[in-house]
Formats: structure tokens, C-alpha cells, sequence
């Protein structure tokens, strides 16, 4: 039964994600006048599909992407040296930039909404010490149970997660920790000390429950909204940095057993509302990591078309589609063996 629920669940937050982002593809490119010549859900063998006018609609047997293909693109799905009206080529480049945008951009929107959505029902935890470690670098820094972090390193904190995340990121640095204690902000720095894990802490217990009411659930969905980002945006950092190990990299798989599976495992323990905050959270994490890796400036995703759409706009005239084609074509190539590579580590991961 938890196998059954753990595919159920994965299929509806990947449906979910990728569904928003490829539905951004195609409403722009109908705005837009480009033809949509496929809209797909999943990857590999057709399911099933239909048609309706000029478009195809499919499920795909792998619920691990989606794909809208536009008449026209990468010189595909077109005669020749021919450029019809509704042809991807046929749109101005602005309108073409806006299409490809169009799906990242509908991932922050879904973010957005389901960050509003759990900001109305969900707890926050502020960055408020709640304990100090005994002869710790906090209690050393003069820090006390009851002090607000406010700035990390000159960078505002709201939520205690933001602090979990420095930590991890500054890898035992010294940096400097601005707090608030009876109105007053004091400003200190500290250096974090090796724990008996191997990791580096700051020698604090954070963390104060809050229920967002009123007006301030649009503070708190915003606040966790830039959370997403940053942790997006760092653990990328950490990746290029050589600092994450093999067993914390994670595909469709182990995203799937690891994260699905164990967090629905442990919240079902407390009901089915924890069950759907809990789903609900990754869902929002997902979106927000989908958004930002696609503006990456790499061939096969939306990042890498929207640099030879710039480089259109610089230029005043695109780069012939037959060589962009031929790039985007082996950046999925890479992403198909990196997929596979992934694919294996997960189930390294999984029965290790």
C-alpha cells in the first residue's frame, strides 16, 4: 500500500510541475500565433493520445518531464527552406522570447499559489534561539535562548530553515550574526565548531512556531517562496563546488523513494492533512527548482534557446536553425546520459 501511494503521489506532484510548465509554453505560443504541434506529458512510448486542430495531445509511459513542440523549431517539423505562418521561425523574436520564458515563469506562478495556499494553514518556525549549547561558539558570541536572528552574514533571515541553510552553505566559516534582544540589535562574529557527525554547527537550538494570520500570510508566502530560491540557487553552488556527496544527488527516483515516499511514510503517522501539507511543500520546492535550472544558459533548456534569442536580438538576425537545432540536439543527448547516470546512483542509494 505505502509502494502504491509513493507512485501515486510522485505522478501527481510531477504531473502537477510539469503540466504547469509546459501549459506556460502553450498558452503563450497561442497567443502568440505559433503553432503547437505537440503538447506531451511524460517521456518515452505514447499512452494514449488525441488531437484537436493543429495540436496532438499525449501521455507518455514515463512520468519523468513533458515536452510542447512548436512547428518550426530547431528547423523541425517543416519543409525545408519553408516558413509558414504559424512556424515557430515565422514569430518575432520578442514573441519567441516570451514563449520560451513562458514555462519557467508558470513554475513561479504555481509556487506562488501553493505558497499562499500553505502559508494559510501551515506553522513557521522563526529564527528565534530557543537553546544554547553548553561552552558552544553561540554561547561563547555572548548569544541567549530568546534571540532573534535577524541578518546572517549582512543578509536578512525570517525563517529558521534560512539558518539551517547558511550553516550547510558556510561550511564552517567565521561570519558575522546580527541578532535582536529586547528591541535592541546587537552584532557578533563567530566562527561555527566541528560536531561529533563531521558537520559544523553554531552551538543553537532555533525555532519558534508561528501561525500566519491576516495579511501576514502573504509576508510568510513570500518568505518562503525566496527560501526556495536561495536553497535552489546555493545547493547549486555546492554542486559546482565538488561539497555535496553522491548520496544527497537525487533524480526521479530517489526523489521519489526517498523524499515522496518516506516524508508520506512519516506524516501519515499524524493523518492525511499532514500528508497533504508535507506533499503540498514539495510540490513548491519542485516548481521553484524547475523554474530556476530551465533559465539556466545550457543547449536543450529554455536557459540555453533564450541565449540564441538574445544573441537574435544583438545580431538582427537569428542564427540559422538547422545549427541551433544541432546544439540543443546535444545538450539532450547530455541530459539523457546524465539522466541515466542519476538513475543509477538513486538505486545505489536506495539499496546501499
Amino acid at each position: 500500500m505505502t509502494t502504491l501511494m509513493t507512485f501515486i503521489l510522485f505522478i501527481l506532484i510531477f504531473g502537477v510541475v510539469v503540466i504547469s510548465h509546459e501549459f506556460g509554453h502553450y498558452l503563450l505560443a497561442k497567443a502568440n500565433g505559433i503553432h503547437v504541434v505537440e503538447f506531451a506529458i511524460g517521456m518515452g512510448p505514447t499512452v494514449f493520445s488525441w488531437k484537436k486542430r493543429e495540436t496532438k495531445y499525449s501521455v507518455k509511459l514515463l512520468p519523468l518531464g513533458g515536452a510542447c513542440l512548436f512547428e518550426g523549431e530547431d528547423g523541425l517539423n517543416t519543409q525545408e527552406g519553408e516558413v509558414t505562418e504559424g512556424s515557430f521561425l515565422h514569430a518575432k523574436v520578442w514573441a519567441r522570447i516570451s514563449t520560451v520564458l513562458a514555462g519557467p515563469i508558470f513554475n513561479f506562478i504555481l509556487g506562488g499559489i501553493i505558497a499562499l495556499i500553505l502559508a494559510g494553514v501551515m506553522v513557521f518556525y522563526e529564527p528565534v534561539i530557543s537553546d544554547v549549547v553548553e561552552g558552544g561558539a553561540a554561547q561563547q558570541a555572548g548569544l541567549q535562548a530568546g534571540d532573534r536572528i535577524v541578518a546572517l552574514n549582512g543578509d536578512r533571515v525570517y525563517l529558521r530553515d534560512e539558518v539551517i541553510l547558511f550553516n550547510r552553505v558556510n561550511n564552517g566559516k567565521e561570519f558575522t550574526l546580527e541578532y535582536e534582544r529586547d528591541g535592541q540589535r546587537y552584532t557578533v562574529t563567530m566562527t561555527p565548531e566541528l560536531n561529533a557527525s563531521g558537520g559544523y554547527g553554531m552551538g543553537i537550538y532555533v525555532g519558534k512556531a508561528l501561525k500566519a494570520k491576516g495579511l501576514d500570510v502573504l509576508k510568510y508566502a513570500w518568505y518562503e517562496i525566496r527560501y526556495c530560491v536561495r536553497s535552489t540557487w546555493q545547493s547549486l553552488g555546492l554542486m559546482l563546488r565538488g561539497q555535496v556527496k553522491r548520496e544527497e544527488v537525487a533524480g526521479p527516483v530517489g526523489i521519489a523513494v526517498n523524499v515522496v515516499g518516506k516524508t508520506y511514510t512519516q506524516a501519515m503517522q499524524y493523518g492525511w492533512e499532514t500528508v497533504a501539507l508535507n506533499m503540498g511543500y514539495i510540490t513548491l520546492l519542485l516548481t521553484i527548482n524547475l523554474g530556476i535550472l530551465n533559465l539556466l544558459p545550457i543547449p536543450a533548456l529554455d536557459g540555453g534557446r533564450l541565449v540564441f534569442l538574445v544573441v537574435e536580438v544583438i545580431r538582427g538576425k537569428p542564427i540559422p536553425p538547422e545549427k541551433e537545432g544541432m546544439v540543443h540536439f546535444i545538450g539532450l543527448v547530455f541530459f539523457m546520459l546524465l539522466m541515466v547516470i542519476v538513475f543509477f546512483n538513486d538505486l545505489r542509494n536506495i539499496f546501499s
